[in-house]
């Protein structure tokens, strides 16, 4: 079996699932870019799945054919490792492409070869479990109410975890967020804190210790994950676990130094920007022989949040599967929706990512293909 092909399609969604402010002002009402990659085999065989896009689906999809198509065309798409070893190098020499250009390669490869195996993908990669606890995840929402009540609905609706986006512009606002939060759901409900990094030290300081009398189960990327003399001082600071990681790029190797030095308990990784499937599974080895966990980060699009979900089913060392909230404005890209009740997501039974690509939606969106 030979690759012969790779297309990428360029898509668009007329109608965006974000709204002004959903990301804290940084992206608007404008409309949501996406891309979705096929691997073509002589055999007949192939494989698609979505890929992040950036600013802009145009741009990504020329930078990932440039660099992919030479080292993809003619090879076994079963030597998954060498072609991972061969894309580090490349990437280094010249291309240095952003860090979500390659997950998709490598979930393709992978899909190959569990359709090939006729087996779902977390049973290819050799299963830990077949349902996983879930959680949803806000955006950034208008006010402290608005938090509170998403986060009571979302508990009512039988969700494991709820975790906070605060605005970060004003630190006494952030708290009586999470104190609302708390209040809403009572003491014992899961809730976790991601900033997105837009603190000082002693503000997160500050932070982390209200979370830590409020109960919270973990405080995500408090600081910028590249700084890690202030993240290791925070670390050892907090009795809180303090969670990142997600935005190095390089995983996993630029992980192992932040694991041997405790710049967090905690590392963050997912299939769209930690180099896929194969990215993911040495980043949560790594973080499994620290004795750390590795919480698998939300990929906005639910074809790679399912392919997350197989991830989350194989390893041991990941605690839910994460959800972006309200669910339905995500809930496109797949035939049917991801299979998820009082909380509870379950595995699909079929081979490969185990649900269809909505093809039609797909060429509804496409603008341009490359």
């Amino acid at each position: 079996m030979r690759i012969t092909g790779l297309d990428i399609m360029c898509c668009r969604l007329p109608q965006s699932p974000l709204q002004d402010g959903d990301l804290n002002g940084n992206v608007g009402a404008r409309e949501l870019e996406f891309l979705v990659y096929s691997i073509n085999t002589d055999v007949g065989t192939n494989a698609s799945i979505f890929g992040f896009a950036g600013a802009s689906a145009r741009g990504s999809a020329e930078l990932a054919r440039s660099a992919f198509e030479p080292l993809l065309i003619g090879k076994d798409p079963l030597d998954r490792e060498q072609l991972w070893q061969e894309f580090r190098v490349a990437d280094r020499w010249w291309n240095h492409l952003p860090i979500y250009s390659y997950g998709p390669i490598d979930i393709c490869l992978w899909l190959i070869a569990a359709e090939a195996a006729g087996v779902p993908l977390y049973k290819y990669i050799g299963a830990n479990a077949d349902t996983v606890e879930t959680y949803c995840s806000s955006l950034v929402l208008p006010s402290v109410e608005a938090y509170a009540e998403q986060a009571a609905s979302l508990q009512s609706e039988g969700f494991k975890a709820y975790k906070i986006h605060p605005p970060g512009k004003n630190l006494d606002e952030d708290i009586e967020i999470h104190r609302a939060v708390r209040t809403a759901v009572g003491d014992d409900f899961p809730l976790m804190s991601d900033p997105v990094a837009p603190y000082s030290f002693d503000q997160a300081l500050r932070l982390g210790r209200e979370l830590e009398r409020l109960n919270y189960l973990w405080f995500e990327e408090p600081l910028a994950d590249e700084n890690s003399a202030s993240l290791r001082k925070l670390t050892a600071a907090l009795d809180i676990p303090v969670v990142g990681c997600e935005v190095l790029a390089k995983h996993p190797y630029s992980l192992s130094e932040y694991l041997a030095t405790n710049v967090v308990d905690v590392v963050r990784a997912d299939v769209s920007w930690s180099g896929g499937v194969t990215g993911v599974l040495k980043t949560a080895h790594l973080a499994e022989s620290f004795g750390a966990k590795c919480e698998l980060h939300s990929t906005i699009f639910h074809p790679l949040e399912l392919v997350n979900l197989h991830l989350c089913a194989a390893i041991s060392n990941n605690s839910f599967f994460e959800l972006l909230a309200p669910t339905s404005q995500f809930d496109f890209g797949l035939s049917e929706p991801i299979s998820i009740d009082a909380g509870i997501a379950k595995l699909p039974s079929k081979s490969g990512l185990g649900i269809d690509l909505d093809w039609s939606m797909i060429d509804d969106c496409t603008f341009k293909k490359v």
